[in-house]
């Protein structure tokens, strides 16, 4: 955040901000790959350092081939029958090199999550996919892994904008969808998909329920926000326990596309605060009126309160389509989106370039700073995700049915990364390096991590986990930060040392991968996959 001054007392050093943020500290873009061939509408980020793009199949041609004559068919398709072309691909993050996939039903508009072993779960689409479980086991970069669809087991409900969550044990819930107010789990339960009204309760007359947002809490039942409603959900009684108060403000879920995070679990866990922000008019897109302005408004509830209440922000943009993606350091960015419209072909307009940065800890009316802008529309169909190196990959924007490359806004093949300000140059001696670490570890468990660093800030230091989710439709399905409890950092000759406790629980940090990343005053390490066992 500018110059320093600094204090050092034989090992420790204090650092002291004098100057104001430079521009530097407000972030860098960078062009990764001019042309990927594909639109991610959905993406995910390995634990190989790779990145998993996914479009739909129905659409007919892409600018990426499916290798050595290996075309995919299908009889029901209406845009191409015998298809060539890849509607998905796989990002090295160390070449920059895509290499196509082949997937065989329709995946518009669906759904996914990791699983404990890292395969990704995928479910649902339109069509043939509907009902669809797919599995991806991500590979060395280099080596042929690809899409496998379940033969054996489908989707009770046909799945279209539905939300994926994991859960404690590892398995995984799928809510919602187009007209299907119901439930389901994988691995699948006795009794098929359970009812669940309140998807349907919630709905306005355009339909506001879609890709709903869903949190687990630290205690183990969900919090689900549909609309403008939310619920505390326990899943295995399937009861409601909690209706929280109404999110003022207009509607937040697809197709008015605003975006939610929970914020970094820490201290004892039991605390877990929400933060739903932007949106679109209401009617706005029932009535087409592309140019109604987006919302500016961030509600944050504590959904542990006994008695909980949103408390209102503002953004300094109005915003729809957004996507929020936690840091490292427990921030928050929102990037992507419309100032103008709804989410659909053709409904949004006046392209919001300028992420903002979200600090939870600052007080009320002063959490948001303006980022540096970005060129690249990023409007429907786009996507942001935290990358291993502590970057923002974005990716995607398609306003069009098809691939579309005329016009006021045309298909994005680009894939872009966002730099945020805490890997500026003047950051580098702040910057940790992971010398040592477990890669696998068991609930509660005490461990070691070992790094270097020119400068360590004494009282700073965290060892944060931080999920890879399934992004798509401004909405990361199973995102989450989690600090560890840690003894401080002790000198050992070049290196420092520091005592870790590993998350308590499932309900904490369901078993899955995770990038832990060590964070310096605010400058985080590159991350370290861990994978958390039960």
């Amino acid at each position: 955040m500018g110059a320093r001054i600094f204090l050092c007392l034989q090992f420790l050093c204090l650092a002291f901000t004098i100057i104001p943020t430079s521009a530097q500290d407000l972030g860098t873009w960078e062009l990764l790959v001019e042309n990927a061939g594909i639109a991610s509408m959905h993406t995910a980020v390995t634990r190989y350092n790779t990145v998993l793009l996914l479009d739909r199949t129905d659409i007919g041609m892409t600018e990426l081939m499916l290798p050595n004559g290996k075309c995919r068919y299908d009889a029901n398709d209406q845009s191409l029958q015998y298809d060539c072309y890849a509607h998905s691909a796989v990002l090295d993050l160390y070449t920059n090199k895509i290499r196509p996939l082949k997937i065989l039903t329709d995946t518009w508009c669906s759904s996914g999550q990791f699983l404990p072993d890292g395969t990704l779960l995928h479910t649902g689409g339109f069509n043939d996919g509907a009902q669809k479980f797919r599995r991806f086991k991500p590979c060395l970069p280099g080596s042929w892994c690809n899409w496998v669809e379940l033969e054996n087991v489908e989707l009770y409900n046909g799945r279209w904008y539905a939300t994926n969550q994991i859960l404690p044990d590892g398995s995984i819930i799928i809510i919602g969808g187009i007209s299907v107010n119901t439930l389901e789990f994988y691995p699948q339960r006795p009794g098929g998909a359970v009812d669940f009204p309140f998807l349907g309760q919630a709905a306005d007359d355009q339909g506001d329920n879609l890709y709903p947002y869903v949190h687990l809490l630290p205690q183990g039942n969900l919090f689900i926000f549909d609309d403008t409603q939310a619920v505390l959900y326990d899943y295995n009684a399937n009861v409601i326990v909690k209706t929280y108060p109404q999110l003022q403000g207009g509607p937040r879920n697809y197709p008015s596309a605003g975006s939610s995070v929970m914020l970094a679990l820490e201290g004892d866990y039991s605390t877990a605060t929400i933060v739903v922000c932007g949106g679109s008019q209401y009617n706005a897109y029932l009535n087409q009126t592309i140019y109604e302005p987006a919302q500016k408004t961030c509600g944050r509830i504590v959904a542990t309160d006994p008695n909980p209440f949103w408390e209102m922000d503002t953004m300094p943009l109005v915003r729809n389509m957004g996507d929020m993606v936690m840091l490292p350091t427990g921030d928050v960015i929102i990037i992507n989106g419309a100032q103008a419209g709804s989410q659909g072909f053709g409904l949004a307009t006046n392209p919001c370039l300028t992420p903002v940065l979200y600090q939870p800890n600052l007080p009320l009316g002063s959490r948001f700073t303006m980022l540096n802008p970005g060129t690249v529309p990023r409007l429907y169909h786009s996507t942001a995700n935290l990358l291993p190196d502590g970057r923002i990959l974005v990716a995607g924007s398609n306003s069009h049915y098809y691939y579309a490359f005329n016009g006021e806004y045309p298909t994005e093949l680009r894939i872009e990364a966002f730099s945020p300000g805490y890997l500026a140059a003047d950051k580098a001696n702040f910057q940790p390096v992971v010398v040592k670490a477990p890669k696998m570890v068991g609930y509660g468990k005490f461990f070691k991590v070992y790094i270097k660093v020119p400068i360590l800030v004494g009282g700073t230091v965290e060892v944060n986990f931080v999920s890879a989710p399934f992004t798509t439709h401004s909405f990361s399905q199973g995102q989450r930060l989690i600090k560890l409890a840690i003894t401080g950092a002790k000198r050992d000759g070049t290196i420092y040392k520091i005592g870790c406790t590993s998350p308590p629980n499932g309900m904490v940090a369901p078993p899955s991968y995770y990038m832990m990343f060590v964070v310096n005053d605010g400058v985080p390490s590159a991350a370290h996959w861990v994978h958390l066992i039960a």
